[in-house]
């Protein structure tokens, strides 16, 4: 039977704006075991709220314990899970998110986001999160769903690599902003250390496909995921799936790479699980096919394509 495991957000059990496969692990699990984990926002102390009474004292323990790093996004981890081995995937089942804090916030920044040279009145606001509501605040008062997600979940990169910044993604996973990884999701990513190492973080309350202005909602957001060593799977970058969708994923520092990627990965998988030729299940992708920009601010680009498993 899986155990749970909850990770406390403390300033020990995270990092700040980087991946690096030499970190000792802050928890060991078994295959198939549920861990809960929280993440503080991105940024620094200039975004939070006036009001400190509505900041958490173990989020001002982390900036106050944490220098700057190469990236913005804290990090919680890394989880070692037994038998996840070099070569093959771990299988990341997202079961839940909650909202630990009532905030969060919305950015424009230097040299940033879709259109830097015509944003340049740089301004952060802080809409409130109605957590019984499900809603975003705006401080013009319209709101929005909530629809909550981690934009960061990852294994660790090759230790070769080194101390890897947080922004850009790549094929251990990492920063995708990519808002169907959320619960009822499965993302599968390949293994390129021993236990996998796993990690989560830079939570977002709502995001656009595209994240155009750099920033989501950005908040925090606990989440439990169910941690599987998959040895007999080997897919080389991250794939996804729910119960109804098939979700290639693509990622390149170049957006056409980037869609070809997804739609390439989408096209062999199709040929994984079907009969259908190749030639068949490009035709497929092209009819029945959504292949969506997944965010286009952070270094790499990503493109990902979503496919009904009852098309196939």
């Amino acid at each position: 039977m899986s155990r749970r495991h909850v990770i406390e957000p403390t300033p020990e059990s995270m990092v700040l704006g980087y991946f690096d496969a030499t970190r000792p692990p802050v928890l060991t699990v078994a295959s198939g075991d549920i861990v809960t984990l929280t993440s503080w926002p991105a940024g620094g102390k200039e975004t939070l709220i006036p009001d400190a009474s509505r900041i958490e004292p173990l989020h001002l323990a982390a900036l106050e314990a944490h220098p700057p790093g190469p990236g913005p996004h804290f990090i919680t981890g890394p989880v070692f899970v037994e038998g996840a081995k070099p070569g093959g995937v771990l299988q990341i089942d997202i079961l839940e998110h909650t909202f630990p804090i009532d905030w969060g916030f919305v950015s424009i920044l230097p040299l940033l986001g879709a259109l830097p040279d015509e944003f340049t009145d740089y301004e952060t606001i802080h809409p409130t999160i109605d957590r019984a509501k499900n809603l975003c605040v705006w401080p013009w008062g319209k709101t929005l769903a909530l629809d909550p997600f981690f934009g960061i979940i990852a294994v660790s990169p090759p230790k070769a690599w080194g101390r890897h910044p947080s922004p850009p993604p790549r094929a251990f996973g990492g920063n995708m902003d990519n808002k169907e990884l959320k619960p009822g999701t499965t993302l599968y990513l390949p293994v390129f250390e021993e236990g996998a190492l796993f990690w989560a973080g830079d939570g977002h309350g709502v995001q656009g496909d595209g994240e155009v202005c750099i920033t989501a909602l950005e908040t925090g957001l606990t989440g439990s995921f169910r941690l599987t060593a998959r040895n007999d799977l080997h897919f080389k970058s991250p794939f996804a799936e729910t119960p109804t969708h098939l979700i290639s994923i693509g990622i390149d520092e170049d957006l056409d790479d980037a869609a070809e990627m997804a739609v390439r990965q989408m096209v062999e998988h199709v040929c994984r699980v079907s009969a259908l030729t190749r030639n068949q299940a490009y035709m497929l992708c092209s009819l029945a096919g959504d292949l969506r920009v997944t965010q286009i601010v952070d270094g790499n680009k990503g493109c990902h394509m979503m496919l009904a498993k009852a098309d196939i």
